[in-house]
């Protein structure tokens, strides 16, 4: 397969200037919707994970890498760099389909993902409430768009699109294959939560 960003070298002295700008909390959020491409390849060999790009540098941004096995109970989304933004972890209750996220080593969950049970509905939707230590979280909804695919959009609480994850396709309209898709951010969003809540939809989709 070839390289989704061939031209990048990992080592170039601009990637290092971009990434010690995402190291910053500050630079998460831009003020113009922002695409990113979304490898399901480890940068690690015998390594399950992904590797995400900003698509308009090709410099990456995001990593996830599980030595072991996919679908563990903990994943650790990194930046390039190797250092932790955010921990997914599962809920031991595991009919419950409940992930939790967190920040900065802290306690307690910065976000949770449950699963929403809806009858006849073909298509699965799970809420995401973040801040779940405060009396009034914010909501937001992940909305399958194909069944059995990874393409789904997150949902404010007013129902408008914040984010979407499809397939990646070049210009001429050509698919780059199920492995690789392309994320698209609104402006003003949290780019470390929407990461968070993709990592879990690619658990539950026992794609990491």
């Amino acid at each position: 397969m070839a390289k989704v960003f061939p031209q990048r070298s990992l080592s170039s002295s601009s990637s290092s200037s971009s990434l010690s700008a995402a190291a910053s909390p500050s630079s998460y959020v831009t003020t113009k919707r922002e695409t990113f491409t979304i490898w399901m390849k480890s940068l690690v060999m015998h390594s399950n994970g992904c590797t995400v790009y900003n698509s308009s540098s090709g410099e990456i941004v995001y990593r996830i890498d599980n030595y072991n096995e996919k679908c563990r109970d903990e994943v650790d989304l990194m930046d390039f760099r190797g250092n932790v933004l955010l921990t997914i972890r599962q809920k031991k209750l595991r009919l419950l389909g409940c992930w939790e996220g967190y920040r900065n080593n802290a306690s307690k969950p910065w976000f949770q993902v449950k699963k929403l049970y809806k009858i006849l509905k073909r298509k699965s939707s799970y809420k995401v409430t973040v801040h779940c230590d405060q009396a009034q979280p914010s909501l937001y909804l992940i909305e399958e768009l194909i069944t059995g695919k990874s393409e789904y959009k997150i949902l404010n609480e007013s129902g408008e699109p914040i984010a979407e994850v499809k397939q990646k396709q070049s210009s001429s309209g050509v698919s780059f294959g199920n492995d690789v898709l392309t994320l698209m951010v609104e402006p003003h969003i949290d780019h470390s939560l929407i990461m968070g809540i993709v990592t879990v939809y690619g658990i539950i989709c026992h794609k990491l």
